[in-house]
């Protein structure tokens, strides 16, 4: 609401309210509906935009410390269209957490590991890996706060152990073509080298902070990165090889 002076003889200046302009309401209510028309009628756009949002808030504040609130009001929804999609805001964890793994475990199925020669392929593996966590440092955090829970909602989902077969088996394939090929050592199991791989990766970015507080040494830095980069990938070869 605006306020304009009204001079008067008798009583001095008056303050005389003017509503606003009808031509803003209109827009704004026009606005206000295109956008609800969007949420209606793309729904696929509706839950990306809403489990983006939500992977950041599960990320940052866990499970119990996320607010389904926050998260309709950053994604201009509402809380009962996110039960409508999600079922509560534990259905909505577990979705953030299957998406969170589908997208990591779709780009490794695109490096075609099957084309390379048993020790390039593990190189390969090796820095993805590396990239892929510390360019997702929220999957980190998901990862780091679902062990909070004992991997009680990682069990209840059918649909992450299923994308989790893929992986173990591109590790088992290049490491098998290895051993045939004289390369590889022939006495390690497929889940502990997946496992170291992804330990040593992992480390790099969830203990950054600590690990930096307490060495003074700094871990973001290009330089150090790459550094610890080929490390890994060196310390794995080796580890593996004959």
């Amino acid at each position: 609401m605006n306020e304009l002076v009204r001079t008067s003889p008798a009583h001095g200046p008056e303050p005389v309210t003017v509503p606003a302009p009808r031509r803003r309401v209109a827009r704004d209510a026009t606005a206000a509906s295109a956008a609800e028309r969007v949420r209606v009628n793309d729904p696929d756009r509706t839950m990306a935009n809403i489990l983006e949002v939500a992977t950041s808030e599960f990320a940052d504040k866990g499970l119990a410390g996320a607010r389904i609130d926050e998260i309709a009001a950053l994604t201009h929804t509402s809380k009962r269209m996110i039960y409508y999609y999600f079922g509560s805001k534990e259905g909505l964890y577990l979705a953030v957490l299957e998406e969170a793994y589908r997208r990591i475990r779709q780009i490794e199925t695109s490096l075609r590991l099957e084309d390379m020669e048993p020790e390039a392929a593990l190189r390969t593996l090796v820095g993805f890996t590396f990239d892929y966590q510390l360019g997702n440092p929220e999957f980190i955090r998901l990862v780091m706060n679902e062990n909070m829970h004992r991997g009680e909602f990682i069990r209840r989902s059918a649909t992450i152990q299923e994308l989790n077969v893929p992986a173990i088996n591109a590790v088992q394939a290049v490491y098998e073509r290895g051993v045939a090929g004289g390369v590889f050592r022939s006495d390690m199991d497929p889940i502990d080298l997946h496992m170291s791989i992804s330990a040593l990766c992992f480390f790099n970015v969830s203990n950054s902070h600590t690990f930096s507080a307490i060495f003074k040494r700094s871990l973001d830095e290009p330089s150090a990165l790459a550094q610890r980069r080929d490390s890994i990938i060196e310390m794995v070869v080796r580890f593996v090889r004959c």
